[in-house]
C-alpha cells in the first residue's frame, strides 16, 4: 500500500462523517456574508464532493469505476432526500446533486491525472 493510500484511509472516515454534518445540518438563509454569491452553493457542493472523490478513490485505487459512481451518487442523493425529510431549514436540489456528481467525478478524473503524471515521471527517471 503506497503512502497516498495510507494517508487517504485515515483522513476518509472523518472527512466523510464531516461532510455528512455539514450536508444535513440545519440551514439558515438569513445569514449573509461577503464571500456569497449566487451559484455559491453549487461551487460549494463541487468542492466538497471532489474531494471526496480524490480521498474515496485514493483510498481504495482498486475500487471499480463504476462502483466508485454508484457508492458515491448514492451519498449525494441520499443526503439530498435527507436534508428535505428532515425540515430542518434545507431543501433537496437537484442541481446540488448535478454539482455533486460533477465534484466527485472531477476528484476520480484529478487522482488518475495525478497517478499517470507520477507513472511518467517515475518512468523517465527509470531510463
Amino acid at each position: 500500500m503506497d503512502r497516498l493510500t495510507k494517508i487517504s484511509r485515515k483522513i476518509l472516515p472523518i472527512y466523510w462523517v464531516f461532510l455528512t454534518y455539514l450536508l444535513l445540518k440545519p440551514g439558515s438563509e438569513e445569514m449573509e456574508h461577503w464571500f456569497l454569491f449566487p451559484g455559491f452553493d453549487k461551487v460549494a457542493h463541487f468542492s466538497v464532493f471532489a474531494t471526496l472523490g480524490f480521498l474515496t478513490i485514493a483510498a481504495f485505487p482498486k475500487l471499480k469505476c463504476f462502483t466508485f459512481f454508484q457508492i458515491l451518487m448514492s451519498f449525494a442523493v441520499l443526503t439530498e432526500i435527507l436534508q428535505d425529510e428532515m425540515h430542518m431549514g434545507r431543501a433537496m436540489e437537484f442541481l446540488d446533486v448535478v454539482a455533486d456528481t460533477l465534484g466527485f467525478l472531477a476528484g476520480y478524473a484529478l487522482y488518475r491525472l495525478l497517478l499517470n503524471a507520477i507513472g511518467r515521471r517515475r518512468k523517465i527517471k527509470g531510463k
